[in-house]
């Protein structure tokens, strides 16, 4: 989770909300990622979805089989749906997100018995850390605003 944190950094650096995730496969991270949604003028460009594409060209597959992501929010709908059809096996995020989560707080996409796969969830991991850099970024956004 640190390495997420890391990437979360870069982001806010970028301006960017400050999201960052990993993906590791037999105990070494193969992808990392940072959002990039304004940089790359794409609504897509979440951390998770970066990191899926690195990862899968990493293993030359489209299925992440064996392997976990950390991420520093709990992934939205669009992210949540990509590790179901990716098939990761485990999900370990640091702050829930109550608005858009879809890992436990608003949905629960990632481990639903409705779909064909489920993600192990873990959450919380450095849940202070993740959320003072999100409390932080939207802070200023808002008195930048005033």
């Amino acid at each position: 989770m640190r390495e997420a944190l890391k990437e979360a950094e870069k982001a806010l650096e970028e301006d960017e909300v400050p999201v960052g995730a990993v993906i590791v496969y037999k105990d070494r991270i193969i992808a990392r990622a940072h959002n990039q949604i304004k940089r790359l003028k794409d609504p897509t460009a979440h951390a998770e979805m970066i990191a899926f594409t690195q990862a899968a060209a990493y293993l030359k597959n489209e299925r992440l089989i064996d392997t976990s992501i950390y991420v520093t929010v709990e992934p939205c709908p669009m992210c949540a749906s990509a590790m179901v059809l990716a098939r990761v096996k485990r999900l370990t995020y640091g702050v829930s997100d109550p608005k858009t989560g879809a890992c436990g707080s608003v949905f629960n996409l990632a481990d639903n018995k409705r779909l064909n796969h489920r993600v192990k969830i873990k959450k919380g991991v450095l849940a202070e850390e993740c959320g003072a850099l999100l409390r932080d970024f939207f802070k200023k956004k808002r008195e930048k605003k005033a």
